[in-house]
């Protein structure tokens, strides 16, 4: 089945119409919350069946937003192709953060607790590390 017709036929199928977006993605939400749930409690066959209602959620907020649903697959595919360079420049008295080449903000450096905090950030978000006089 091509995921538009499937689209389609969940949307016909479906046990409710949300009133606007919101409540489509609040419902979204709730079944994925319900499957973290069953997850947690070691419930794998009950977070498979939420996960599967989830996905009807989000085919019905497609449907809702009037997306085409090609046409966000092929952007998310896309997207995860394009590698997000993260930069983190280190001056003599402040830090710069790059992304994609593109400066993104800073903050002043006033010691080494500062020094070090900034440090860990940029490898906690895997950011490469330049060091500048």
């Amino acid at each position: 089945m091509e995921l538009k017709e499937a689209v389609e036929k969940i949307w016909e199928n479906r046990k409710y119409t949300p009133k606007d977006i919101k409540e489509a993605v609040s419902h979204l939400n709730e079944e994925v919350a319900e499957a973290m749930k069953a997850l947690m409690k070691g419930e794998k066959e009950k977070a498979k069946r939420e996960l599967e209602d989830a996905l009807s959620c989000m085919f019905i907020a497609i449907k809702m937003y009037d997306m085409d649903i090609d046409e966000a697959v092929k952007n998310q595919l896309h997207m995860m192709k394009i590698k997000t360079e993260k930069v983190m420049v280190f001056k003599k008295d402040k830090v710069e953060i790059f992304v994609n080449g593109k400066l993104k903000g800073g903050w002043t450096i006033w010691g080494e607790e500062d020094l070090r905090e900034a440090e860990k950030m940029a490898k906690d978000f895997n950011c490469t590390v330049i060091y500048e006089d």
